[in-house]
């Protein structure tokens, strides 16, 4: 049975099981879960959000964006922001490499964000259009690290915009704002991303973010609400074929939360149960 996709084919694995599209497309798919793993690899780290939020940017982009467009400019457009992209995600180590070795390195995430910042520059101002905005983007969320106030004063501009640019931006902006302690403002944006039809970002993924803050402001019930919802909604969601789908990894944190904070409440959550690939809900005779 034929799925629907919003970008080519060429942007996902090709064994990608059928039963995890479900509601989303398959780019939102892959997007939320880099979102997540940046997420918790970086949560609760105090000020190393500078270097954590411009990773989880450059990540979002990097999986999905990239083809998203690709029909819509031209291919030296495409290919300048392919090579500064690879750039803003090169390995950072003071070790050397080995003899003979292509592989880009930087010693410092600094070096890495100030040579990336250049080079999505210099493809803004060559191309513009819709490779511009992409690489402004790209300027600004790796300019977190470097001049924290311009940053955000760029994602506030680019945030502006009614398209997946405009969703991005948002979303790091929203984290940035809660990384500086200003989380009634983030807290505005989040609800604005959820509340828009257009979000290139799984609601789950943004009521997840933005039940975490309610959660560190206080607001127990609304954090309740949110984290029971996403579970819930994830709980009983189905494929195409009508089959149970598989609780994402968001689903499943949201659940554990709602364990702690509402145990009662989370034994309302039942978790599909994987269907038998062999048919009848069951295995095979003599298999235990």
């Amino acid at each position: 049975m034929a799925r629907k996709r919003r970008i080519p084919e060429a942007a996902l694995p090709t064994n990608e099981p059928k039963e995890r599209v479900q509601y989303q497309d398959a780019f939102q798919s892959t997007l939320n879960k880099r979102v997540e793993e940046v997420g918790k690899t970086f949560e609760g780290k105090g000020r190393t959000a500078l270097y954590a939020i411009a990773a989880a940017a450059v990540l979002l982009v990097l999986v999905g964006i990239f083809y998203m467009w690709n029909r819509s400019s031209d291919a030296k457009a495409q290919t300048a922001l392919g090579k500064a992209i690879e750039t803003s995600q090169a390995q950072v180590s003071d070790s050397p490499l080995p003899a003979g070795s292509t592989i880009k390195t930087f010693k410092t995430e600094k070096e890495r964000a100030e040579a990336s910042v250049a080079e999505f520059q210099a493809v803004a101002d060559k191309f513009g259009g819709a490779v511009g905005e992409k690489a402004k983007y790209f300027i600004a969320v790796n300019k977190i690290s470097l001049d924290r106030a311009a940053a955000t004063t760029e994602l506030e501009n680019l945030s502006k915009s009614n398209d997946e640019v405009g969703s991005l931006s948002k979303f790091a902006l929203a984290q940035v704002k809660a990384g500086d302690g200003k989380a009634d403002e983030a807290v505005t944006i989040y609800q604005q991303l959820a509340a828009a039809d257009n979000s290139v970002i799984a609601k789950e993924t943004i009521n997840f973010e933005l039940a975490k803050l309610f959660e560190k402001q206080g607001k127990k019930d609304d954090a309740v609400n949110l984290y029971f919802t996403i579970a819930k909604t994830a709980s009983e969601a189905k494929d195409p074929d009508g089959k149970p789908v598989p609780m994402s990894s968001t689903a499943n944190e949201a659940k554990s939360k709602l364990e702690e904070l509402a145990p009662e409440k989370a034994k309302e959550i039942v978790e599909p149960k994987p269907e038998s690939p062999f048919g009848g809900g069951g295995l095979p005779l003599g298999i235990q």
